[in-house]
This record gives C-alpha cells, sequence and structure tokens, in this order.
C-alpha cells in the first residue's frame, strides 16, 4: 500500500488554448504600444518612417491570426464546439497544457500578457520622461 497523497489538482480541467478574453488583451497591449509610440515619439526627423514600418509588422501581426480566427469561426468549426462557452472564472480554475508541460491556466495567462504588458507601459513611461526632459536639455 502506497502513502503518498493524490495532488489535489488531479480533477481539474485542462485546456490546450487561451481564453479569448486574454487574446484581446494582448491585442490591445500591442495596439497600446503603437499608440503610445506614435503619440510620444513621433517630434522630428525621420523617425515617422521607422514607426511606419513597427505599425505594419504590428497590423500584421494582428491582423492574419484575426482574419484566420474569422475563417475558422465562419467554416470550420464544428455544430458542437463550445469552446466560447467557458466563462474566465472556469477557465482560470483549470490547467493549461504548454509545449508539453501543464501549467495553472492563470500562470499561463500571466507569463503570456506579462511580457506584452511591460513593453506597452514601459514605453510609455519612457516617453512620458522624454517628453518632460528634452525641453530642459535643448
Amino acid at each position: 500500500m502506497s502513502n503518498q497523497v493524490i495532488p489535489s489538482n488531479h480533477n481539474r480541467v485542462h485546456r490546450d488554448q487561451f481564453h479569448p478574453l486574454i487574446y484581446r488583451v494582448a491585442g490591445g497591449l500591442a495596439v497600446w504600444f503603437a499608440v503610445s509610440a506614435w503619440i510620444l515619439f513621433d517630434h522630428r526627423g525621420y523617425i515617422g518612417l521607422a514607426l511606419t514600418f513597427i505599425s505594419i509588422l504590428l497590423l500584421m501581426a494582428l491582423g492574419i491570426p484575426l482574419i484566420l480566427w474569422r475563417q475558422w469561426w465562419k467554416y470550420g468549426r464544428s455544430k458542437d464546439d463550445r469552446r466560447d462557452a467557458v466563462s474566465l472564472r472556469d477557465w482560470g480554475s483549470g490547467d493549461m497544457d504548454v509545449w508539453g508541460a501543464r501549467l495553472h491556466s492563470k500562470d499561463a495567462a500571466i507569463n503570456m500578457l506579462l511580457p506584452l504588458a511591460a513593453v506597452a507601459f514601459g514605453l510609455t513611461a519612457i516617453g512620458i520622461v522624454l517628453l518632460f526632459v528634452e525641453p530642459a536639455v535643448a
């Protein structure tokens, strides 16, 4: 007879995709990054060209998955597909399969959103500081 304790997460539901709200937040953070770059750094010179290329890349990075998702939604899903019926609270209480490992869903969402949030909010903070420092230096 074994004395091993059964882990408490043995009956948690595990999924292989993020909740749709997590994807929306990630897209919003990418848009925040582009808008803050245009508002805070487009002062003079050739920076507009670099910002245009960055905006085009972000548009493609957000637009292509959105187009593919819409096509799947319209033509490819089965009649009994109920993935969107799961609430964020229920999704967050389960586990998620990530590259052969199983993480808690909340941890997986944080690991995905944290770098995007750091870049978007960090760029905004740097731009605000630059707006205050630039007139004093020039």
